[in-house]
Parts: C-alpha cells; sequence; structure tokens
C-alpha cells in the first residue's frame, strides 16, 4: 500500500485491536480518511509513525469503549451563536459523533472545511459524521491533526516532535483528566497505547501521562 497509515497498520491487526467493535467502524473508512491527511502515521521514522497509529487508536478506543459507540450517549446541546463564520442550521444538533466525539458546531464547520473544502457540508448536515464510516474516521484525524484542544499542541505534533504520548491525553481531554483529576482514566489511555504499540512492533517513548 501508498497508503502510510495503512502501510503501519494492517487490517488483520486492527481488527485483532477491536474484535467487538460496532461494524460502522471499518479498516476501510480509515485507511480513506488517512488519505485526506497523508501525514497522519506518514511523519518521520517507522518507529515515531507506530507511535503515532498506536497513539491515535489508543486515544479512540478510550473515547469510544473500543469502537463500540458512534453518538455521544447523552446528547448534549452544543450550539454557539457567537461564530460568525459557523451559524448553527435550523433542526440540526452538534453533539459528539465519531471516534473522536467532535462536538461543537464550529467544530463541525472547520472539518468540514478541512475535509469538503466547503463548510456547508458538515454544518447542514452533521448527521452524516455518524452515517458514513469514512467520514465520522476523517473527522477523527482531522481533530488529531489539526487541533490544540486543551493542550498546548496538536496531537499529531505531540508524537511527530517527541512531547510524548501524555500529550495527546491533554489535547484531546486534559482539562478533566490531566494533572491529578483523574489519573485512573489517564492509566486506561496509556494501557492501551503500550498495548498497542507493542503489538506494532514499537516502543512507547517516554513522557506517557499528563
Amino acid at each position: 500500500s501508498t497508503n502510510p497509515f495503512a502501510q503501519v497498520v494492517s487490517k488483520a491487526m486492527f481488527e485483532s485491536f477491536f474484535p467487538n467493535r460496532n461494524s460502522f467502524y471499518t479498516y476501510e473508512g480509515l485507511v480513506q480518511a488517512a488519505e485526506v491527511f497523508p501525514a497522519f502515521a506518514g511523519t518521520g521514522t517507522l518507529e515515531t509513525r507506530r507511535r503515532e497509529a498506536a497513539a491515535f487508536l489508543a486515544n479512540v478506543a478510550h473515547e469510544t469503549g473500543n469502537l463500540v459507540y458512534i453518538e455521544e450517549i447523552n446528547r448534549g446541546e452544543y450550539t454557539d451563536y457567537s461564530p460568525w463564520f459557523c451559524p448553527p442550521a435550523p433542526g440540526q444538533r452538534y453533539y459528539g459523533r465519531g471516534p473522536m466525539q467532535v462536538s461543537w458546531n464550529y467544530n463541525y464547520c472547520n472539518a468540514s472545511i478541512a475535509i469538503f473544502g466547503d463548510r456547508e457540508v458538515l454544518r447542514l448536515d452533521p448527521g452524516r459524521v455518524a452515517r458514513e464510516s469514512w467520514l465520522a474516521w476523517a473527522t477523527g484525524v482531522w481533530f488529531w491533526m489539526t487541533q490544540t484542544g486543551a493542550g498546548s499542541m496538536t496531537s499529531h505534533s505531540a508524537i511527530v516532535n517527541g512531547n510524548g504520548f501524555g500529550q495527546t491525553i491533554r489535547t484531546i481531554n486534559g482539562g478533566v483528566e490531566c494533572d491529578g483529576k483523574r489519573p485512573d482514566l489517564v492509566q486506561i489511555r496509556i494501557n492501551n497505547y503500550t498495548n498497542f504499540v507493542g503489538r506494532l512492533g514499537g516502543t512507547t517513548g517516554g513522557n506517557l501521562g499528563c
């Protein structure tokens, strides 16, 4: 394969990581999403690429109950009326969907611009993220590659620049889990990462916690 992610994680390995996953989360969908962001698991040495693939999968495993949940269970209201570039569409809700549980209208617009070159696609139909596997994966990879979240760097940068897996946790959910708030949840993510990267033939690197 010429797909960087597929070169690092085979279909058989992906399926062994998530034997009880929802059938919505397909390997083929993830590989298609990775095509949109070719630097994903495609930057640096083979060791770094293995770490990034494992780190991404470890975090999405935690966010979705090992790829079981497609939509947020509580389906909260995540509508911000202030961003002029992304007014909420009538009748649409922007709760968490996909492997990174992307939420808020402005995030749907930004993801839509990155993936489709058009904010309107997901602004008008955020539910599409829960209907198309490749698109669900693409929103997760978009967050991983471009968003700093609760941290100071993207998750992609944290791995490829050697800042460690712990910084990916901080970016994704640092406000809730890091700095001693929920060490139990941090440890679950670390355990996932250690397991996955080892099975990919890589090593964890340092700075695992946050």
